[in-house]
């Protein structure tokens, strides 16, 4: 990739990033556009002012306002308003910044200059970043131990920062989980694979007589889990037809833009309409009450059930202990949140689990191998040089002036962008196979296929593919310069990972934040379907799975090639600083926060930065054997070593605090709720939490789904 290629790439991204926030500082001055830019506030009922709801040109003017009131939101801000989870994003950008600002001045100061001056003839290649880049360091030369030095104190401080973070994260997370007092998941432990009482032939019997026998003094209640599909299909119906009713009655309203009764000003084909929808919606009410009385009455029970316990403490017990002498019989863990519960994956049989797992693996792997295809054709593009060679009518592009820069330099990161954007939701889909309990750990399952799908495609194929195709030529002409091509050809990826690092960060971000989807479907449904009534609120929720691998390989590619090529840094800075101000917008304006795991998803994020930490050594060793100086690879061995031994220690001093509750925090939460007498008032709420929502009580005449009461409920005091 030449020089031109690269200002290409930054040229369209810039610009394309430019003119994306101008039209949404523009669109977000808009009442229009207020149900997509304001998506979470307007679900929360808080008003949205707007300067003048008059026609002004100032509407249409582009503003910066948005970011300072990114940089005045404080962490506790964020802390109080969207819990911990929504945090550990904005302290992963702040970590990248931390860490890439020490990173970009030691490569810029120190190693800059020396890889520049690296050797007394200038270094002939058509790469555009190798006289920057270590690859232009003379083998043999002492040059290289102030690489090796620095990879020595860019590691301790990565992992410095690191420690920091835990550390910090895990203080955070105590205190969420006092602060938020009387969570029913503190009081609750989830049990499957219950066996049938022998003498009533029913699970629940068994539930009751177990716990009541060996936890007779903390065991208070318990709630079932039924099977419930016909049900779920009767609901989904009457769901439908009371959206229909309530899309009938804001015709009206909707035309006079205020709320009025149902039939002012209304037609009578609506009103026909509308009673006809009742009588149905009717219908389906009689028989969802019906069956619901069945399920409960025949006891179609699944081998799964909540158990309530009188204190935090006792929960824990019972959750972190082994119940039985068989281990695949009354299994516990602490249960999630009720609404991070997942209702549906609870019907899956415990023991055939396993089958699901591998074919979620296969499919992963048919979905990787696929993947490779269009990440050679994109490494195929980026080598136009070598192209030209192998394939003379590609020369055709040079007809058309700047062609070829953008085919080299813009295009191949596009086209990898383009594939890589629907990797998250076809992984995420996966994730919700094999079975998780919560909505929580099916995204912490698709963070972690995603992250390490794109680490394999993304990040070892580029440069594999690179390599090779970068290689095959100069093999055959001087083939006893392999070793020293092969080093030059991983240093050369810098250029295509800088091109990538540019649109991820200015296009991706500023598309991320525009929301160009949700603008074009508000404009055709506004014009068609929903024309004339009133609009509610894009509400979606935060998309971890996406989020958190995207942001973790921006990591990996600036640590490994932190040393290699150190001129790729000051885009990370700009790409975190820009992600950074994006997602505390989108967290306070837009994305709903639909559970709370208390910072569960730091420890993944801490173990994905520590790879990339290792990633880096590894790659060093291999280069500075490459370099001829293997007394600076075998050193590194011991950095290697000293950085897998610190992420042991950080798995035994702060991992078992964010997978379990500890028994000390318990207590002193349950003196706090004794002295306060709320005790009772928890037990009642939480028996109400864990009630199936199938099995409420429904009245979609009044409201689409009341749950102020469980329609069953099995308990022992």
């Amino acid at each position: 990739m030449n020089p031109h290629s690269l200002f290409a790439s930054a040229a369209i991204n810039i610009g394309l990033a430019l003119v994306t926030l101008t039209l949404f500082s523009i669109f977000k001055k808009q009442p229009s556009f207020a149900p997509i830019y304001y998506a979470r506030r307007l679900s929360n009922g808080q008003q949205i002012h707007f300067h003048d709801q008059t026609f002004s040109f100032r509407h249409f003017l582009p503003s910066v306002s948005w970011i300072p009131r990114a940089f005045r939101v404080t962490e506790d801000e964020i802390l109080d308003s969207s819990g911990l989870d929504a945090l550990v994003i904005i302290r992963l950008f702040k970590f990248g910044i931390k860490f890439f600002v020490v990173c970009s001045l030691v490569g810029l100061v120190v190693l800059l200059p020396v890889n520049y001056n690296g050797q007394d003839v200038p270094y002939q290649s058509y790469h555009s970043l190798d006289s920057f880049t270590i690859s232009n360091i003379t083998p043999g030369s002492n040059r290289i131990w102030v690489h090796f030095s620095c990879l020595w104190i860019l590691s301790f401080y990565g992992l410095y920062l690191l420690y920091q973070e835990y550390d910090e994260i895990l203080v955070k997370r105590i205190q969420q989980l006092q602060k938020i007092r009387h969570p029913p998941d503190q009081f609750t432990i989830l049990v499957r694979e219950i066996p049938i009482c022998s003498e009533h032939k029913a699970r629940g019997c068994s539930v009751d007589h177990f716990f009541s026998k060996h936890y007779p003094y903390s065991y208070h209640s318990y709630q079932m889990v039924y099977k419930e599909k016909d049900l779920e299909v009767l609901l989904s119906q009457a769901e439908s037809i009371a959206r229909k009713i309530e899309d009938l009655r804001e015709r009206p309203t909707a035309n006079k833009h205020k709320r009025e009764t149902l039939l002012l000003d209304g037609s009578r084909e609506d009103a026909v309409k509308i009673s006809l929808h009742e009588d149905s919606l009717q219908v389906f009410c009689e028989k969802i009450r019906q069956l619901q009385h069945e399920i409960v009455i025949k006891q179609k029970e699944l081998p799964v059930a909540f158990v309530i316990f009188k204190s935090r403490c006792g929960a824990a017990l019972a959750a972190q202990s082994q119940q039985h002498s068989h281990p695949l019989l009354w299994i516990t863990e602490m249960a999630p949140e009720p609404r991070d519960v997942s209702w549906r994956t609870l019907a899956i049989p415990y023991r055939i689990l396993p089958l699901y797992k591998i074919g979620v693996v296969l499919a992963a792997s048919l979905l990787t191998i696929f993947f490779a295809i269009p990440v050679t054709a994109v490494q195929g593009i980026s080598k136009y040089e070598k192209l030209k060679k192998w394939f003379p009518p590609v020369m055709a592009v040079e007809l058309i002036p700047g062609l070829s820069s953008v085919m080299t330099g813009y295009l191949p990161s596009v086209i990898l962008k383009g594939f890589i954007y629907i990797v998250p939701f076809a992984m995420f889909g996966m994730a919700k196979l094999p079975g998780c309990i919560s909505k929580s750990k099916e995204e912490i399952k698709a963070c972690n296929m995603v992250f390490y799908f794109l680490v394999g495609n993304v990040f070892f194929l580029s440069v594999l593919s690179g390599s090779l195709l970068d290689e095959i030529g100069e093999s055959f002409s001087h083939p006893k310069n392999f070793p020293s091509h092969l080093a030059s050809a991983v240093s050369a990826q810098a250029d295509f990972f800088m091109t990538y690092i540019l649109t991820d960060g200015l296009s991706g971000f500023s598309l991320e934040i525009l929301l160009p989807g949700l603008l074009f479907w508000d404009v055709i449904k506004s014009h068609t379907v929903g024309r004339g009534t009133e609009k509610d609120p894009y509400l979606y929720s935060l998309p971890y799975f996406r989020i958190i691998p995207m942001v973790s390989l921006s990591v990996l590619i600036g640590t490994v090639y932190a040393v290699v090529a150190p001129l790729l840094l000051p885009f990370l800075i700009g790409y975190f600083c820009l992600g950074y101000l994006v997602f505390i917008n989108q967290i306070q304006d837009v994305y709903a926060i639909v559970y709370e795991t208390c910072g569960q998803y730091w420890p993944y994020i801490h173990h994905y930065i520590l790879v990339a930490i290792v990633l880096m050594q590894i790659t060093m060793i291999g280069l500075f054997g490459l370099k001829s100086m293997p007394a600076a690879s075998i050193s590194i061995i011991p950095l290697v070593l000293l950085t897998l031994m610190f992420n042991e220690y950080c798995k035994k001093r702060f991992l078992p605090t964010f997978h379990h509750y500890s028994i000390q925090n318990a207590v002193d939460h349950d003196e706090l709720d004794a002295k306060s007498s709320q005790m009772e008032v928890n037990y009642e709420d939480v028996i109400n939490a864990y009630c199936s929502p199938c099995l409420r009580p429904v009245n979609f005449l009044t409201s689409e789904l009341s749950s102020t009461q469980p329609l069953v409920c099995s308990s022992s005091l």
